[in-house]
């Protein structure tokens, strides 16, 4: 279901890339629709981060525990957990300024200085080329947290853009008043930060060219003088993701699009429904 690299599948490695950005103890905040995000939160939970917390969008909880992931009951995941239960509105407006949790959002485009969209494709916002899912909280949280983490499933120039339709999540903007900007990306092929407001590559996956990269962005790449390539997974990482944590392969749906994705949501559900994981 995804490009493999030795035991591993890429969607994995951004799984573990996630995974360790996260300390033991912090908030983790996740999004609607974000299973890679997910399954990186619980992979630190179950090794070296047992004392986090979640909060999720689903169902706007606040959870200590994780569950196998599902389709048809998602909720499961986090609402069957949860240890208080609050409303979107006070979520983002209440909670989390002021626990600053650490989050992963997916930009539908980013620049070059972590500014990202996720309202739509094209200048005209009445007639876009497409709409996308939209802000939700994003521009709320963005202006003042300092936890604002990215990752991008598929790298390409329609994501990585010199100049974004639209702007729903705040960067390194010389305007910001409160917060600090996104501060890290993964993607299908490497790792980035962002040292003096502008995105750095880091790391590159194993496998992949900083020439490659360079081509499927389109904005002028830097690139770290100690560049490096990303440690693969452990065997007990990929048990972890494969049997406890996403045994129906769920966080790969992020990776595909038209009718791949569609043929293994279905795929996934006929499991789900049969009882089956593997």
């Amino acid at each position: 279901m995804s490009q493999e690299a030795g035991d591993y599948t890429t969607d994995d490695l951004i799984c573990v890339c996630i995974s360790r950005q996260v300390q033991d103890g912090e908030v983790l905040a996740q999004g609607l629709a974000t299973p890679l995000v997910a399954a990186g939160y619980l992979l630190a939970r179950y090794t070296h981060a047992p004392n986090v917390y979640f909060a999720s969008a689903i169902g706007q909880s606040i959870c200590r525990e994780g569950a196998p992931f599902g389709l048809a009951h998602v909720e499961a995941l986090w609402l069957d957990q949860a240890v208080i239960t609050i409303g979107f509105v006070r979520a983002a407006a209440d909670l989390l300024p002021r626990v600053k949790p650490k989050e992963f959002f997916r930009p539908g485009q980013v620049d070059s200085h972590g500014n990202f969209n996720n309202i739509a494709f094209g200048k005209d916002y009445r007639k876009p080329r497409l709409r996308m899912p939209g802000t939700g909280g994003i521009p709320d949280v963005t202006t003042h947290l300092d936890g604002v983490y990215l990752y991008v499933p598929r790298h390409s120039k329609v994501t990585f853009v010199e100049q974004l339709d639209f702007c729903s999540g705040l960067g390194h903007h010389e305007e910001r008043r409160r917060g600090h900007g996104a501060i890290y990306l993964v993607s299908n092929l490497g790792e980035f930060d962002f040292k003096d407001g502008r995105m750095r590559l880091i790391r590159n996956f194993p496998g992949v060219s900083v020439e490659r990269i360079r081509a499927k962005t389109g904005f002028a790449i830097q690139t770290a003088p100690d560049l490096k390539t990303t440690e693969p997974p452990t065997k007990e990482e990929i048990k972890l993701l494969r049997e406890k944590i996403d045994p129906l392969g769920i966080r790969h749906l992020e990776a595909l699009a038209g009718s791949a994705r569609r043929k293994a949501m279905r795929l996934i559900l006929q499991r789900e429904g049969s009882g089956h994981s593997q």
